[in-house]
């Protein structure tokens, strides 16, 4: 009899839990007012399908809309004026993750990142391999990522020598290249579209045009370089995050941000919770941010410390840095730190109406 009654009543416990995640979740967090983007994800973990499936349709619903100019095709040109894509997506049940980094040609970051996790024993494929790859895995390619707007944004910074720049202690310090170490000219012939004249003589002031500032380095900030991480937390209570961007503007031809880095720009795991990162990636992923406050939410300490700890820790080493990360742990519990900046964030839950958009202060 006695063990009768205990096995109900484990029963009722197991049960009563099941009806609460049920009642909790889905939970989508995602980098910025993406508002779309979260609608996306939140619709579809809505519908019963995986966390997986949620932050790959919201982070490709941000590629598709050009979210804020900096996600997907259209925006961030190279100093070539090519636009390429880094992205990234995590089962934090599994832990398997698959990236794509400077992917050329193909529109779909998020989901090649998808095939690379699904069907593949590899996490990163980079460069025109990627692009290869995601085109002979049925994706539609290759494709322009360039657009009329990115390639007048382009044109201006041409016709203002190149300038700013992510150049250091190279010659030419003030003009366009090929840049190398010293007066003696580069071995390297350089037939690219970075070498060819443009016509600086129209009038480019129209329409979303760089603006040149007096220093030769590039200010980073969220005018210039995003992503959207975002994170999901499904109906069963499975965990998955996705990342996904077109990088700094102006960005030398072939760099990489910390996007497609697991544990940088978003990091899951289902026994735990989530994050999400935004801001300088070229610092940030020395850290990794992600991965330090998933693992600090895992030592007990909540979201909205394990947020500002790590983000403190790199502004101790980098104080003039510009970023932040959300946290969200495995019982939906989300929070947000920043540095340099003011981080806007979004969420959507059974209990909001629709997404509702959350303010960080430094």
């Amino acid at each position: 009899m006695r063990l009768l009654l205990f096995v109900l009543f484990v029963s009722l416990v197991v049960a009563a839990g099941a009806a609460r995640r049920s009642e909790s979740f889905p939970i989508v967090v995602s980098t910025w007012p993406f508002v779309e983007a979260v609608r996306t994800a939140w619709s579809v973990a809505d519908a019963g399908f995986s966390a997986v499936d949620a932050a790959v349709d919201g982070c490709s619903a941000c590629e598709k809309l050009r979210c804020g100019g900096v996600v997907g095709p259209g925006g961030s040109p190279d100093e070539d004026g090519e636009t390429t894509l880094d992205a990234l997506v995590m089962n934090g049940t599994t832990m398997e993750v698959g990236a794509v980094a400077a992917m050329r040609y193909v529109k779909h970051g998020i989901k090649a990142a998808k095939l690379v996790m699904e069907h593949t024993e590899n996490t990163l494929i980079a460069g025109e391999k990627a692009s290869i790859f995601a085109i002979l895995m049925g994706l539609h390619g290759p494709s322009n990522l360039s657009s009329p707007e990115s390639l007048k944004e382009w044109i201006a910074w041409k016709c203002n020598s190149c300038q700013p720049n992510f150049r250091k202690n190279v010659i030419p310090a003030n003009n366009c290249g090929p840049y190398h170490l010293s007066h003696a000219p580069s071995t390297l012939a350089v037939n690219s579209p970075s070498s060819t004249k443009t016509e600086c003589g129209k009038n480019w002031k129209d329409g979303n045009v760089f603006v040149p500032t007096k220093s030769n380095s590039v200010p980073i900030n969220h005018h210039n370089h995003d992503t959207i991480s975002m994170a999901v937390i499904d109906k069963a209570g499975r965990i998955a995050v996705g990342t996904s961007t077109n990088g700094l503007t102006f960005k030398i031809p072939g760099r990489v941000g910390d996007g497609p880095i697991a544990g940088s720009s978003s990091y899951a795991d289902d026994e735990v919770g989530a994050c999400g990162a935004t801001g300088n990636g070229d610092i940030m992923m020395r850290f990794l941010p992600c991965y330090q406050v998933v693992e600090s939410m895992r030592r007990g300490m909540d979201p909205k410390h394990a947020a500002a700890d790590a983000i403190s820790r790199i502004a101790r080493k980098y104080p003039d840095f510009f970023g932040a990360v959300f946290a969200l742990n495995k019982d939906g519990v989300h929070a947000g730190a920043c540095h340099g900046m003011i981080f806007l964030y979004s969420v959507k839950t059974p209990s909001m109406k629709d997404v509702e958009i959350f303010t960080v202060l430094p």
